[in-house]
C-alpha cells in the first residue's frame, strides 16, 4: 500500500530514535516496535480511514484509535480512542484532516511519553 510505504519512510526518517527495531511492512499493515515496549499496528485504507492499535506488552490490553463512524456523540468523530478498560473516548492525538505521516508520528510521540495516553488532554 502506498500510504503504508510513505508512513514507513517518514517514521524511519523522523522517529528512528523511538524504534526498537525497523518497522515491518506486511500485506495490509505496518508493525512498529518502540523502545518502551509498545507494539503498534498501523492500517490505513485512505488518508481519512485508519486503525491504529497498540499494546505495551503481551499481558496488557490492546488500545486503539480508529475512524469507524459509530461513535457520533464524540467531539472528534469519526476518530475515537478505545481505552484499555474498554471504554471509548474522544481521540486526543490524531486528526482526520492530518496526513497519515503526521498522525502516526504524533501517536508515536504520545506513546513514547505514555502508552496508555492517560496524560493526553
Amino acid at each position: 500500500m502506498k500510504l503504508h510505504t510513505a508512513i514507513l519512510e517518514h517514521i524511519g526518517r523522523e522517529h528512528a530514535d523511538a524504534l526498537a527495531t525497523p518497522p515491518r511492512l506486511t500485506q495490509d499493515a505496518l508493525t512498529i516496535a518502540l523502545h518502551n515496549g509498545v507494539m503498534l499496528t498501523v492500517r490505513y485504507a485512505a488518508p481519512d480511514a485508519y486503525s491504529l492499535r497498540w499494546n505495551s506488552g503481551p499481558d496488557t490490553p490492546e488500545m486503539g484509535i480508529d475512524t469507524a463512524p459509530i461513535h457520533t456523540r464524540l467531539p472528534t468523530r469519526p476518530n475515537h480512542l478505545h481505552r484499555a478498560d474498554g471504554t471509548v473516548a474522544a481521540d486526543p492525538v490524531t486528526r482526520i484532516d492530518a496526513s497519515p505521516e503526521a498522525n502516526v508520528g504524533a501517536l508515536i510521540a504520545a506513546l513514547m511519553r505514555d502508552p496508555l495516553l492517560a496524560s493526553q488532554p
